[in-house]
């Protein structure tokens, strides 16, 4: 009796443990596919490679004034942090979040805000889309 006790409790653990497994898989797969999507509709939102943008984001100083995810270092406190800014309502306080006004603002802050602390950095167009893809995905 002691072995048939022992034999179903071990069915009932290896039972268990492929089930959590198995959500574990259906979990990550939804996690994976649904950053695949927010990544490709970011790229057809702004025209941008968001693969491009984390060596952009250095090279320009972006990392030295804000937070941005995904990237390491890039813990400044002095600009707004970039975390989900898909979903803010306005770039800047200012300008409505649209792809294109989010280019021109990494382009050329100033024209849109003389007093702003974020300085033009001679980034280009194509340079701001690819940081807006980034920006939009994560």
């Amino acid at each position: 009796m002691p072995d048939l006790v022992v034999s179903t409790f071990y069915r009932a653990t290896w039972a268990t443990a492929a089930v959590v497994a198995g959500l574990g898989a259906l979990i990550l797969g939804n996690v994976v596919r649904e950053s695949e999507t927010k990544t490709a509709a970011a790229v057809a939102l702004t025209g941008g490679d968001p693969a491009r943008a984390p060596a952009l984001f250095r090279r320009y100083g972006c990392s030295g004034c804000h937070t941005i995810p995904g990237i390491p270092g890039a813990d400044g406190q002095t600009g707004a942090p970039l975390t989900g800014l898909s979903k803010h309502v306005f770039i800047a306080g200012i300008l409505e979040n649209r792809s294109d006004n989010l280019v021109a603002w990494i382009v050329s802050p100033q024209s849109f805000s003389p007093q702003t602390a974020m300085p033009k950095t001679g980034i280009s167009e194509q340079e701001a889309k690819d940081l807006a893809a980034y920006l939009y995905s994560h």
